[in-house]
């Protein structure tokens, strides 16, 4: 990845609706030769997806919380029983005292219950802490630094 790919992320975060034309003449391609480094960006894996950023509360989940799961027996092949609970947008097997580490986004605080409830029937899971967050200063997605 060189300079100019760098280049075109930071742009693609800013606006990923930008025409490859934009892009093009924002760091000196063409159309065709600036859509041809993105491809190759995707097809590699740098970029693994263009999604919209939805405002949560808009759709009635308002409610965020993270949940430590502790558990019997090892997480790390549980992924889809946690993937199969939808209200969760993000689990992680991680170290510590806890097993996997979950981001729920949910409308209100009885479903937060349920979601918890549906954890407890994964297989080795024996326990949950759930922190509810009160306000969000900031969510920021992970940007590249562009060469100076």
């Amino acid at each position: 990845m060189d300079d100019i790919d760098r280049q075109l992320i930071a742009l693609l975060q800013q606006d990923a609706t930008r025409s490859y034309a934009t892009l093009g003449r924002a760091v000196g391609l063409s159309p065709g030769a600036a859509h041809e480094r993105v491809r190759k960006l995707r097809e590699q894996g740098v970029i693994r997806a263009t999604v919209v950023d939805v405002d949560p509360a808009a759709l009635d989940r308002g409610v965020l919380s993270f949940v430590l799961v502790d558990a019997t027996a090892w997480m790390g092949d549980r992924a889809e029983s946690f993937a199969a609970i939808p209200e969760i947008q993000e689990a992680h097997v991680i170290a510590g005292s806890s097993a996997v580490l979950v981001k729920v986004r949910t409308a209100t605080a009885e479903q937060l219950q349920d979601v918890l409830r549906r954890l407890y029937a994964i297989d080795g899971v024996s326990g949950t802490q759930a922190t509810v967050v009160l306000e969000t200063f900031f969510e920021r997605a992970l940007h590249i630094e562009q060469a100076e």
